[in-house]
């Protein structure tokens, strides 16, 4: 294993979340710890990426979402990464690739929100991604029913599991996906960035 990445140990179940986290927020949490309680997961590990090739704003200064995101997390289960940037990959598809190749004793799964869920079709290879983890899905408000009949959902229909085997997600074999409903939060970085920002949300 490489110096200063991430431990895990065979046979742990870690989602794996990623996103500029630009900032990270409480909404984050709140989904992280629900995603973990639901998904039977062990870890979650926030991939704090370097940008996203789907927006056109560049984020802040990786340093800075670092710092905001570990000041924030505190659950002992969850750690903060950067690990896009210390692999050199950009595309989830590569990340994941390289994470599997790292670890290839640990069971993990991909974790995003309803909204992600509706244009996942527009990420790079995102079929690979599907057929390489378990794909966990959290309701967002205003997201769940778009989620529900996006083209993603469609293509993949016959695989995604019942309500009662989503704590089984990690287990597996993809393709495989779940979505599930939580308590919400309307926290997003967006509305952070403009009230910081003086603009109305």
């Amino acid at each position: 294993m490489r110096a200063g990445l991430p431990l895990a140990l065979p046979g742990m179940r870690i989602g794996l979340l990623g996103g500029s986290f630009d900032p990270a927020h409480e909404g984050h949490v709140h989904i992280t710890e629900q995603a973990m309680r639901r998904f039977g997961l062990d870890r979650v590990w926030w991939l704090v990426s370097p940008g996203n090739p789907l927006k056109t704003r560049g984020p802040a200064p990786l340093d800075e979402r670092l710092r905001i995101a570990r000041k924030l997390m505190h659950n002992p289960r969850v750690e903060v990464t950067a690990l896009e940037s210390r692999l050199g990959t950009r595309m989830t598809a590569d990340t994941i690739a390289e994470i599997q190749r790292l670890y290839p004793f640990v069971r993990f799964a991909w974790l995003m929100g309803a909204d992600n869920l509706v244009q996942f079709d527009r990420w790079d290879r995102w079929a690979e991604i599907a057929a390489r983890v378990p794909i966990g899905v959290i309701a967002r408000p205003g997201w769940r029913m778009p989620a529900r009949f996006s083209r993603t959902a469609r293509g993949l229909w016959r695989f995604r599991l019942p309500e009662t085997r989503v704590s089984q997600l990690a287990d597996c074999p993809p393709p495989a996906w779940a979505i599930i409903n939580v308590p919400m939060s309307k926290l997003s970085s967006t509305a952070i960035r403009a009230r910081s920002a003086g603009v109305t949300a």
